[in-house]
């Protein structure tokens, strides 16, 4: 969805409402995917200073836990609000993806709100023990080759070794 500033800044005086149902399934999100279809609300008014934008999100992201690679869901809600002014709109370093038109992509702003908002390191709980570095079980799962004593693990092939140490 493409949204004019440029034209709402010269006849925005009613505000803008959209209602978004974002399919962000072709972007690249760095260790997680988007589960289901975004959705959400964009809005636009002019005030006095300038355009203000309003996005809200609503997603779940699914990625994997960072220590026992478990399925996690991690529902994510976006509230953001920002004050555009007509003379910003040609300035490069905006923080907003505005083209050269002065065209805002609300599905790239979306994407870039979902990578600031969610973690880069999911658990599936904050206690999570993570795997087993002997066997590779979760250790939440009642991994029990550690429990005798000895956290070291023995290389079958060395076993020989040992015998002739004692």
């Amino acid at each position: 969805m493409q949204f004019d500033l440029k034209k709402f800044f010269q006849t925005g005086r009613v505000p803008y409402h959209a209602d978004l149902q974002l399919d962000l399934s072709d972007y690249d999100f760095p260790g997680y995917q988007i589960a289901q279809t975004v959705t959400g609300t964009f809005d636009a008014a002019l005030n006095g200073e300038g355009v203000v934008l309003r996005l809200s999100l609503n997603a779940l992201a699914q990625a994997e836990c960072a220590r026992c690679l478990a399925p996690v869901e991690y529902p994510c809600s976006i509230e953001r609000e920002w004050l555009v002014r007509e003379q910003e709109l040609s300035d490069e370093y905006q923080e907003l993806p505005i083209d050269e038109a002065g065209k805002l992509s609300v599905k790239e702003l979306a994407c870039e709100e979902l990578v600031m908002e969610i973690p880069t390191v999911l658990l599936c709980s904050a206690d999570c023990q993570g795997l087993c570095h002997v066997c590779g079980k979760p250790k939440a799962a009642g991994c029990t080759c550690c429990e005798g004593g000895s956290t070291t693990p023995v290389d079958e092939r060395l076993a020989i070794l040992k015998q002739l140490l004692n």
